[in-house]
């Protein structure tokens, strides 16, 4: 009589830890699909107005009024852009928001450096309270000082080769002054940040082998703050480049007026051609993409920076 002995073979350990590993990767693949889905769903919900106004752009007027924005279309072109171009006179604007947005954005970032420098890599008394008053600024709302500015720019002189009127009203001086002074406070806060992550062991080696303080900023710190400058000086053109507000209340000849300005001119009195308002605004918001895709990866960089670090 012989016995029927039946054996299950043991599970080895590198199989045993095959299937752990994949049981446990399936959940994470579910919650980068989910992860995955949630950013494409919020992008494709902050860029659907400005795809919405470049289809409507390229439709004549008379075709969305009869079928509306969301239709197929029958014609499409690029008229309505020639003529944003032309009737709104951009190439003026354009001009004039240089003026404004270039210095202010180099300005405030070269003075925000130095602020930064001091208070995080400097022992200097008040540091802190210093930092904690530029970012105090922040919280300001500029609405409450925009009259106390309307009469103090009034005041100031400037020579009559940095303003046609004499004054900082009605100059591009006084666009330029106001957004360094609400701008600064938020640069030199990052940068004070970002400062506070770099090695300590570096400005101590330079400063053994003879390296001043001048030497220290401009040669060793500032190098390394290239993606800390370059996201900082992307959102602030960004922001620059966007505001009415000041050049509003602060100029009033409309040659100086900025790009933002410019669409006004193509709203009719009576009627306004949608269309031809969306191709404004799409030839309007071309600078800051095109700034956005040259600094994409100093950007990036920018953002991320220390999420590595523990």
């Amino acid at each position: 009589m012989t016995a029927d002995i039946r054996t299950t073979p043991a599970a080895t350990p590198g199989r045993a830890r095959a299937g752990d590993d994949r049981h446990r990767e399936r959940p994470r693949r579910r919650g980068r699909f989910g992860v995955h889905l949630f950013l494409t769903a919020v992008s494709l919900a902050f860029l659907a107005p400005l795809l919405l106004a470049v289809y409507a752009s390229l439709r004549p007027y008379e075709e969305t009024a009869q079928h509306g924005y969301f239709s197929l279309p029958e014609h499409l072109s690029f008229d309505y852009y020639r003529q944003a171009f032309s009737d709104s006179g951009m190439g003026q604007y354009f001009k004039n928001t240089l003026i404004i947005a270039v210095p202010a954005v180099l300005i405030t970032l070269f003075l925000a450096s130095f602020v930064a420098f001091a208070v995080s890599r400097l022992k200097v008394r008040g540091g802190m309270v210093l930092l904690m008053f530029f970012t105090a600024g922040n919280l300001l709302p500029p609405q409450v000082i925009v009259t106390p500015l309307y009469v103090l720019f009034l005041k100031i002189p400037l020579p009559w080769w940095m303003s046609d009127s004499l004054t900082m009203y009605d100059s591009y001086w006084a666009v330029i002054v106001v957004n360094i002074g609400f701008q600064l406070g938020f640069c030199v806060f990052v940068l004070a940040n970002f400062m506070r992550t770099l090695p300590q062991e570096i400005l101590e080696a330079a400063i053994v082998d003879g390296a001043g303080l001048w030497t220290q900023f401009w040669r060793i710190t500032l190098p390394l703050c290239r993606p800390a400058l370059a996201a900082l000086g992307t959102l602030e053109f960004t922001w620059v480049y966007n505001d009415f507000l000041w050049a509003l209340i602060f100029i009033s000849n409309p040659n100086k007026l900025p790009i933002t300005s410019s669409l006004n001119n193509l709203r009719g009195q009576f009627f306004t051609d949608y269309n031809l308002l969306a191709a404004g605004s799409v030839l309007v918001a071309l600078p800051t993409i095109l700034v956005f895709l040259l600094l994409q990866r100093h950007f990036i960089a920018g953002l991320t920076l220390g999420s590595s670090k523990g």
